[in-house]
């Protein structure tokens, strides 16, 4: 066997090397940077940023500009150095879900797999005046007694039109213990189109 140049003639030799390989591949897989709940978050949100205004009380010739997060806007301040184009908060109307007319409305689901494997049927009603795609399913499962088992979450990359419904069958949903006696799904996400 030849690693990197090396040739490594008894078999002793090659078992050596197999541990040292999977101890120098696992030290570089725990190395790698993993992604974190914070990553495309900002601290401040667009309901929090209320007025964007010009610095004019300086006696230079250079005016900066400033953004002041939910304060009141002071009394004196130049109208003309607010631009007209920025909403006052109470105006801003809060945006429908399409959750708000997305509903499950009836579901049911059966063992497979030799009884591993969750999958599920529903049917998807859209009431709203739009389309949806990219819908993320929950689907909690429980004991005969009630007490939880297991919670599953399954991306469904298809399009729901408005106003109409949807029927999936035999949906994979995920590997489910052999005790789970019944199961509740629900919505989590969707996007708009």
């Amino acid at each position: 066997m030849r690693i990197a140049g090396w040739s490594f003639g008894k078999s002793e030799a090659r078992l050596a090397v197999l541990p040292a390989i999977a101890i120098a591949g696992c030290a570089i897989w725990l190395m790698l940077p993993q992604a974190s709940d914070a990553e495309g978050r900002s601290t401040a949100t667009a309901t929090e940023v209320t007025r964007v205004t010009q610095d004019t009380s300086r006696n230079d010739d250079t005016a900066g500009t400033q953004a002041t997060l939910s304060s009141p806007a002071p009394t004196d301040a130049n109208p003309a150095a607010v631009p007209l184009d920025v909403a006052p908060p109470e105006t801003v109307e809060a945006a429908r879900s399409p959750l708000d007319g997305l509903k499950i409305i009836s579901q049911s689901w059966r063992r497979g797999g030799l009884g591993s494997k969750a999958l599920v049927t529903f049917t998807l009603r859209n009431a709203n005046d739009y389309a949806v795609k990219d819908i993320e399913i929950a689907c909690t499962f429980i004991r005969r007694d009630g007490s939880h088992l297991t919670d599953r979450r399954r991306l469904i990359p298809d399009t729901v039109n408005m106003k109409s419904r949807k029927r999936y069958a035999g949906m994979l949903v995920g590997f489910v213990n052999v005790n789970a006696n019944k199961a509740k799904c629900s919505l989590v996400t969707a996007s708009r189109i």
